[in-house]
């Protein structure tokens, strides 16, 4: 169980966290192309190949979460895209009693998340996740993401906060690892961040698939 009266600091990721990661592996891998070969008018398999070529040669840098490098590399209007399939965008089983218990509980809830301002606001606008939030930081804000150290250094600068009273709960491994590193000290794996795919548990980490399984009072 959490041990949540010793805690004073919620960090939370939003992306498979928070929301569902469907939203985000539907655009990417299924919007995404289908939209960018109409636009260019090629065929589906070379926007396919292309866009995946990207992925993994950008993949854990800022620049592949900036909808704005995408917009350029690509030449289109990731954002609007993003927009067209917005209805996908969901909250999480348990979501809001979650938030709810925490703020009950007085814990100091701070959402940290590697997705650009653009894709942040279009979330928020539909989940209204904002409610509940006291700080929201994109790592975009910080010039870099959450898997490097100098994102965790910069973030205290801006939010300091005790690392020995802080919990993180994401569902990248990458970035829980990052975490660790920095000496964060309850962390947390959600390891069923997509609706549509099975869980997949990590071996270093407290595993959850929703957040009923540590909802504080629940001990």
């Amino acid at each position: 169980m959490i041990p949540w009266d010793d805690i004073d600091t919620v960090l939370l990721d939003m992306d498979g966290t928070l929301l569902d990661l469907h939203f985000d592996n539907y655009f990417w891998f299924d919007h995404l192309p289908k939209r960018y070969a109409q636009s260019h008018n090629i065929e589906l398999k070379e926007a396919q190949i292309l866009i995946h070529q990207h992925v993994n040669r950008l993949r854990g840098t800022l620049n592949w979460y900036c909808l704005d490098h995408w917009s350029n590399l690509l030449q289109v209007n990731i954002g609007e895209f993003k927009r067209e399939i917005k209805h996908k965008i969901r909250k999480r089983p348990f979501v809001d009693e979650f938030l709810e218990a925490l703020k009950q509980s007085n814990k100091k809830l701070i959402l940290i998340t590697n997705a650009h301002p653009t894709g942040l606001n279009l979330k928020i606008e539909v989940t209204h996740i904002d409610h509940w939030l006291d700080v929201i930081i994109s790592s975009h804000e910080l010039g870099a993401p959450k898997e490097e150290q100098s994102f965790w250094r910069k973030l205290m600068t801006i939010e300091s906060f005790n690392k020995e009273r802080a919990i993180f709960i994401d569902d990248s491994i990458s970035v829980l690892d990052s975490a660790q590193q920095f000496g964060i000290k309850h962390l947390v794996c959600v390891c069923a961040p997509d609706s549509q795919k099975a869980a997949i548990h990590s071996e270093n980490y407290y595993n959850i698939e929703h957040f009923d399984k540590i909802m504080p009072g629940n001990a």
